[in-house]
């Protein structure tokens, strides 16, 4: 086609607008369509991982999100007995593994105005309100929309296809995609109360705690201006009034004062997923996809995953820097870690939190593990297609880096000054070659704009060594050390910050191994500064 055509994402929740922010960062021209005419005003999700905050902060939306947002570095249990903690999670634990240490608590109906006009001062013009998607074919080399909008139906032409239309997806649906699962008997309540727990009512709850009791259990979510409740409504339980929600919540941390009922919301809760997450030059994201038990917060925080994964994929195979066949990899990826990783782990929280069921190790280790886990940066993806991921860390120290791993984010300085491994992967694969700049390593050129190279040391390049334009100085080792790898080793990290493969290599030879296992992912050698001018 000579016409350049965007990329249609197709519902504006928050998983939708990251997906899009993720295009826009990667350069991808991105048309967004939501069916209403105004976000949602539903009191839903509460609290973003810190993960999801390392995705926001590579897309370029986060200091908005901080700023409408409550930290914290405490996530707490509580006996429901005794009212006395029993388990800490202390997300200060992290600083070896990222810039942002901690979690926010934001109601997503918060969240998403933030989210929406982050991405409209991006791409002007690019979302369009009251879009009802009714219908869509796939040709060759686009995808033909039709929706209704009050000025009557529209047509429009898209490269790709991205269902983040919600756990009703019409567009799954409609491709006749099976969702596998069951829906829980209980339903969840969330109440928004309004009441003074720091001064006049001090009881220095972590700003997320975990009540955990065989009868009632209860979640608090300290929100930026008032406190959430969250705790299952038994089957066939009607729905309570607004007196009997400040009874329940006065029940776990005893009579209050001026307590005050400012939102409600029951809903369903589902654990389904999808047989199938691609049907040709369509992709299902976010909830469309799976729809996971909000527990542990990860409901939300796994969409996220999924807007980490698609978007430099399709730049890279728009951009022809890759085969069309990366592209599979999203749901070879991403899939495993929501039925066997979110999911379970999700319903093992909800069995812990009753004490129906034993807890998973993450739950009980209180120290880096728990932290590193519950923070999502645990997630390990299936990066060679061999089955061989996870979602859990435990130990009380931080573990060695492995293909597939989140690489940590910890800084080293290059000739300008300190520099992010998470922002030199941003738009790039990164090659780290883990070296002693003293002997004059081969590091290939700079040549590349989608394979950068570098030679990382704690030796600082001489400036006569021919390496100034691509080393990076590691002060103490502090970066290889976090890695766990050993001298003459290569890292390479891809654009979505994962560690896509760990090799020895001799410094001594010329072999551009970064190049080769680059060419393997993407199917494609890495093109280089001429070829893509």
């Amino acid at each position: 086609m000579t016409e350049i055509l965007p990329v249609a994402v197709v519902g504006a929740g928050p998983v939708g607008l990251i997906t899009a922010l993720g295009l826009a960062h990667h350069g991808v021209p991105v048309s967004v369509f939501e069916e209403d005419d105004r976000l949602s005003l539903d009191t839903k999700a509460g609290t973003v991982l810190t993960r999801t905050l390392e995705v926001l902060h590579r897309y370029g939306t986060l200091p908005e999100v901080l700023r409408a947002s409550l930290r914290i570095d405490e996530i707490g249990e509580i006996d429901r007995v005794t009212n006395e903690p029993t388990l800490s999670v202390r997300t200060g634990e992290l600083t070896e593994d990222t810039r942002f240490p901690f979690v926010i608590n934001i109601p997503q109906h918060h969240l998403e105005p933030v989210l929406k006009e982050s991405f409209e001062s991006r791409e002007q013009g690019a979302l369009h309100m009251s879009h009802r998607l009714t219908g869509f074919e796939q040709l060759d080399d686009h995808v033909e929309l039709t929706f209704a909008t009050p000025e009557g139906d529209r047509q429009v032409k898209a490269r790709y296809l991205l269902a983040a239309d919600g756990g009703r997806s019409m567009v799954r649906e409609r491709l006749g995609i099976t969702v596998e699962g069951h829906t829980l008997d209980e339903r969840y309540m969330l109440v928004d109360l309004r009441a003074d727990l720091d001064i006049a009512n001090p009881r220095d709850y972590p700003y997320l705690a975990y009540f955990s009791d065989p009868s009632e259990w209860m979640i608090l979510v300290r929100l930026p201006h008032c406190w959430r409740f969250l705790y299952p409504l038994p089957k066939g339980a009607s729905e309570p009034t607004h007196e009997e929600l400040r009874d329940k919540a006065a029940r776990f941390i005893g009579e209050v004062e001026d307590i005050e009922v400012i939102g409600t919301n029951v809903y369903t809760v589902h654990q389904r997923v999808a047989k199938q997450w691609r049907d040709g030059r369509i992709f299902l994201v976010g909830d469309a996809a799976h729809l996971i038990t909000p527990m542990w917060a990860l409901g939300l925080n796994t969409g996220v995953l999924d807007a980490s994964n698609l978007p430099w994929r399709l730049a890279w195979v728009l951009r022809g820097w890759a085969d069309e066949s990366l592209l599979n990899g999203y749901e070879v990826e991403q899939a495993p870690v929501a039925i066997k990783g979110s999911g379970q782990m999700a319903e093992a929280a909800r069995s812990y939190m009753s004490r129906q069921g034993e807890a998973v190790e993450a739950m009980t280790d209180g120290g880096w593990g728990n932290a590193f886990t519950r923070g999502m940066l645990g997630v390990s993806l299936d990066v060679d297609g061999i089955g061989d991921w996870s979602m859990v860390k435990t130990g009380s120290h931080p573990l060695p880096v492995r293909p597939g791993d989140r690489a940590p984010d910890l800084p080293l300085f290059g000739p300008d000054g300190q520099v992010y491994l998470h922002e030199l992967a941003a738009d790039a694969f990164v090659a780290l070659y883990f070296t002693d700049t003293r002997r004059r390593p081969c590091v290939p050129a700079q040549d590349s704009p989608a394979l950068r190279r570098y030679a990382v040391s704690r030796w600082d390049a001489p400036h006569d060594s021919g390496l100034r334009d691509r080393a990076l100085f590691d002060p103490g080792e502090r970066v290889r050390r976090r890695f766990g790898v050993e001298g003459d080793t290569l890292v390479l990290l891809r654009p979505d910050g994962h560690v896509a493969a760990i090799r020895s290599y001799d410094p001594a030879s010329d072999d551009d191994v970064a190049a080769a296992v680059y060419e393997r992912i993407t199917g494609r050698a890495p093109i280089r500064f001429e070829e893509e001018a």
